[in-house]
């Protein structure tokens, strides 16, 4: 495949701790479509810092809202869709480029390593995601707080891997998890047909005691030092604060439910 038909596609917002380290890694791309959520650190001056680099701002509504205005922007036959925390590996590109022209599928996936301050893991919960695809057969569709691209054609598999290193500050990411606990109990209330993971969820107590042991011993995050133990804390307060949402939602119902009844 040559690479000249792929844009790689980027949402930005205050990701300065982390812009320039992905740009830097898509230097072969002959255009770069940034969408950014009027950054006010120096993420814009990073990302127009390089030459192949195409900026356009938009209003922060919805990840998914945000991706489809950003393939709007697009006018390749292939896009490969990054968060601007995701580095792509020598090995991911030359595989990419080792693709055929014509590829019978009209998406691939990849699976990702996670790495904590630039230390890779060996595992992670994160599952694989449909980051190369076909433009005018992809649209971006809400998932809780998430976004997910749903590709109309059979989607492929990469062998090689997406690092995902997240530098940004812990206070950043905590005041995130509060916003996305919620977005997800909206999900999970709403939602019928779930996965496994989100069956775990519903219950309100076995994702919070189960997260942990997977990470440290299914995961083996045990055997990677602090880097696996940061990860694993994280992972656990996210589920944590996520039953935390649900179980005080169903509180609270309870307990106006027991006054009108009273009443």
């Amino acid at each position: 495949m040559q690479l000249t038909s792929i844009t790689p596609l980027i949402l930005t917002y205050n990701e300065e701790a982390n812009i320039n380290r992905t740009l830097g890694h898509l230097t072969w791309a002959d255009r770069v479509v940034v969408v950014d959520s009027y950054s006010t650190d120096a993420t814009v001056d990073i990302a127009t810092s390089y030459e192949n680099v195409d900026l356009v701002q938009r209003r922060f509504d919805h990840f998914a809202d945000q991706c489809n205005y950003g393939l709007d922007q697009i006018d390749t036959e292939w896009v490969l869709s990054l968060d601007a925390d995701y580095v792509c590996s020598e090995a991911l590109i030359d595989e990419i480029r080792a693709l055929p022209e014509r590829p019978s599928v009209d998406g691939f996936s990849a699976d990702f390593v996670y790495c904590v301050f630039g230390d890779p893991l060996r595992g992670t919960l994160y599952p694989p995601r449909t980051v190369l695809y076909r433009r005018e057969t992809a649209e971006y569709h809400r998932d809780g707080h998430g976004h997910q691209v749903q590709v109309e054609g059979p989607v492929g598999e990469l062998d090689a891997s997406v690092y995902h290193d997240d530098r940004k500050s812990l206070d950043r990411w905590l005041d995130n998890q509060r916003r996305y606990a919620r977005l997800e109990a909206e999900k999970l209330t709403q939602a019928d047909d779930v996965g496994v993971t989100d069956r775990l969820r519903k219950t309100d107590v076995l994702a919070p005691l189960l997260t942990p042991l997977y990470c440290l011993f299914v995961q083996g995050l045990m055997l990677d030092g602090w880097a696996g133990w940061h990860y694993t804390l994280q992972r656990t307060y996210a589920e944590l604060l996520l039953a935390l949402v649900r179980v005080d939602a169903r509180l609270r119902t309870d307990s106006d439910s027991t006054r009108e009844g009273a009443a």
